[in-house]
């Protein structure tokens, strides 16, 4: 599967008489692109605010930040399965406003969601204090349960995405980028002597908002599965969770997973990257079981000679990711896992829930307990009256004086499990 990616550097984004993409800049009539997301009857209204990098703006309680993109030619659409059919995405030519995020904040739905600062020490551990936002801020009609108000949000962030990347299909782009996964048997005979590799990709999705998509199909339900690679970089999985701000994958992340474009930067040339595995994280054991053996089976199917295994969230599916390196590596086959820590404010803690000697090749992403002070902002876009009770809060977090003291989880991407992350480690 061949995927064409057309990149458009975005260096200002600024509000407009026409929506338009020109010489650079994303111009965005206000008043055309609410009317175009209007009309979800949970959604009582929609205002849309700008935040660029270096400005004192804080944004919170941030849900989900996603890429604007367009399918430019090839089989289905951008979302398939949530706003296009459900054809199989990941060939053909799509284009990407890079530099540029929709920020979904408003009301909060559940209590783990985020932080993004434009500027200070806490813009220095997300990556979405780089791009020029264009934040959507929705009101829940009264009285809305959680689960219908997460799904409106998410669909509105999603259409935002949508309404903005389709001003850049007929747009030159400044890069265009090939990526290409040949079907597993040429792959063989391609590098007969370079070593398989595969990516095990963990999802979110244990229920009670910690929930992910794949072609529009809630992944709890779904056993291990092989994808192509392109797929996910086309949009094919979606997010739909409040885990933890700090190590959540936003849709933005699983359309530019670093660990994807990584594994094909070395592939053909030190390894051979195969594609990618699916698969859920679960709340009860047997449907652990259940997912890791389907998990270790498809690597040893595969012939694979390495994997690398990423999480989401910690706690509970740290049990998840070590029965899928634990197996993996019964099966022989070298395992690497990525994941953050959660060790205490003094990191003296453990840092998972769970171990196994066999996980003994492992890359971290940071401490998500180290506390850190945000000082006031000049605005703050969507509201802090919640920052005492997200995770990574606590009773006196919001000072009087507008400061904030907070554990980093409650930052956007701050120890993000995937490495798209501004946090790095180092061995010794």
């Amino acid at each position: 599967m061949r995927l064409e990616l057309g990149k458009i550097i975005i260096n200002d984004v600024q509000f407009s008489t026409a929506t338009k993409v020109e010489k650079g800049v994303l111009y965005i009539n206000k008043n055309e692109m609410i009317q175009a997301l209007s009309g979800d009857e949970h959604i009582k209204s929609i205002e849309i605010q700008l935040a660029h990098p270096g400005e004192e703006i804080r944004i919170t309680p941030v849900k989900d930040v996603i890429e604007p993109r367009v399918k430019v030619e090839g089989p289905g659409g951008i979302f398939p399965g949530i706003l296009s059919k459900v054809d199989t995405v990941g060939s053909g030519r799509t284009h990407a406003l890079k530099n540029v995020a929709v920020v979904t904040a408003g009301k909060i739905v559940g209590f783990q969601e985020g932080i993004i600062d434009m500027t200070g020490p806490g813009a220095e551990f997300t990556p979405f204090s780089k791009t020029h936002n264009v934040v959507i801020v929705a009101e829940p009609i009264e009285g809305l349960k959680q689960y219908d108000h997460e799904a409106a949000v998410r669909r509105l962030g999603l259409k935002a995405a949508q309404y903005l990347g389709s001003f850049a299909k007929d747009v030159t782009p400044d890069e265009v980028k090939v990526y290409e996964t040949e079907a597993l048997f040429d792959s063989v005979k391609k590098y007969p002597s370079l070593p398989k590799v595969g990516y095990v990709y963990m999802l979110q999705t244990q229920g009670l908002l910690h929930d992910t998509y794949v072609y529009g199909v809630d992944a709890k339900k779904i056993v291990p599965t092989f994808m192509y690679p392109t797929e996910i970089m086309d949009g094919a999985i979606i997010s739909g969770n409040c885990v933890s701000a700090c190590d959540k994958n936003p849709t933005y992340v699983h359309l530019n997973n670093s660990i994807i474009e990584d594994l094909y930067e070395k592939h053909g040339k030190e390894i051979n990257f195969v594609g990618v595995i699916i698969t859920n994280e679960n709340v009860y054991l047997a449907d652990k079981e259940r997912s890791s053996n389907w998990t270790a089976k498809l690597c040893r199917y595969l012939g694979l000679d390495g994997v690398i295994i990423s999480q989401e969230g910690f706690g509970n599916p740290d049990t998840d990711l070590i029965m899928n390196c634990k197996k993996i590596e019964m099966e022989g086959i070298p395992t690497v896992i990525v994941t953050d820590e959660y060790a205490g404010r003094d990191g003296a803690s453990q840092s998972l829930a769970d171990a196994d000697v066999r996980a003994n090749a492992v890359v971290t992403n940071g401490n998500a307990n180290e506390t850190i002070v945000l000082p006031p902002m000049k605005k703050v876009i969507g509201s802090t009256q919640y920052v005492d009770v997200i995770a990574g809060g606590f009773d006196g977090s919001l000072r009087p004086d507008g400061s904030i003291e907070v554990e980093i989880q409650a930052i956007t991407g701050a120890t993000n499990e995937i490495g798209f992350v501004k946090l790095s480690s180092r061995g010794y």
